[in-house]
């Protein structure tokens, strides 16, 4: 067992270290998932994330799905996630460049709601998955103070409500080592919203299982956004550690 872990660690130790030197967060999650039968199965998950090189929190989540195995290579997904976002704070200006008005940090909740199809293939010891999944969010009205400094007070704004449907295709591939517990995999995922793609996430990581309950896995992922879509994103780098328990 002490074996194992070491090999994860020693696999994926540089991955850290350039996330801790230049990347912006972590990725936490723990989740259950239930096999029903041999089509349906349903589960459920938390998650924490954070930016600024580790020290702030950035969003909590919480989660439940259900899966169907349409046939032996085609799976079916929904999910529905409650997500409470921490929202940076912002300073518009005038013509001149003058500050115009200050909207501190704030915390807002989403509702998210996910329809995906994956399908995967093997080839001998690989295994390659295409996923493509819908994803709507909402995020409702919330009221915030703002410093006007043309008037030079604090006043209560109400930041308007939000839609925003994005289309997410991952190509996903994994390799199983011989006499091994662990999975290495790689993915790459593109965002599209609006007919443009907005971010690609490029993921790597190593999965270990224990006796078929307990899934580990840890990861590196770069997300690289499109400016041309996103003119106030930014590029972020993220590790994560997941646990899940199956029974």
């Amino acid at each position: 067992m002490k074996r194992i872990i070491l090999q994860v660690a020693m696999c994926l130790s540089p991955l850290f270290a350039t996330a801790q030197s230049n990347g912006t967060g972590a990725n936490l999650s723990v989740g259950i998932e239930k096999k029903l039968d041999s089509r349906w199965s349903i589960g459920a998950s938390a998650e924490f994330r954070s930016r600024n090189t580790f020290k702030t929190a950035d969003r909590w989540l919480a989660d439940l799905s259900a899966d169907y195995k349409i046939c032996t290579w085609l799976k079916a997904n929904a999910t529905y996630a409650f997500i409470y976002d921490h929202r940076r704070d912002n300073t518009s200006y005038n013509a001149d460049n003058s500050p115009n008005n200050y909207r501190p940090s704030y915390w807002t909740p989403k509702h998210r709601f996910n329809l995906a199809l994956t399908a995967s293939k093997s080839f001998g010891r690989f295994k390659l998955s295409l996923r493509e999944r819908w994803m709507y969010t909402y995020r409702p009205a919330k009221e915030t103070k703002r410093y006007d400094y043309d008037n030079g007070y604090w006043e209560m704004k109400e930041v308007k409500s939000k839609s925003e449907n994005v289309l997410r295709s991952r190509l996903q591939g994994e390799y199983n080592i011989p006499k091994s517990k662990i999975t290495p995999y790689a993915s790459v995922e593109a965002f599209t919203a609006k007919k443009l793609l907005e971010e690609t996430r490029f993921t790597a990581g190593a999965e270990l299982k224990i006796k078929k309950k307990h899934v580990f896995s840890a990861f590196y992922r770069y997300c690289l956004v499109n400016k041309s879509a996103d003119p106030d994103g930014f590029d972020k780098q993220l590790v994560g550690l997941e646990y899940k328990f199956k029974f």
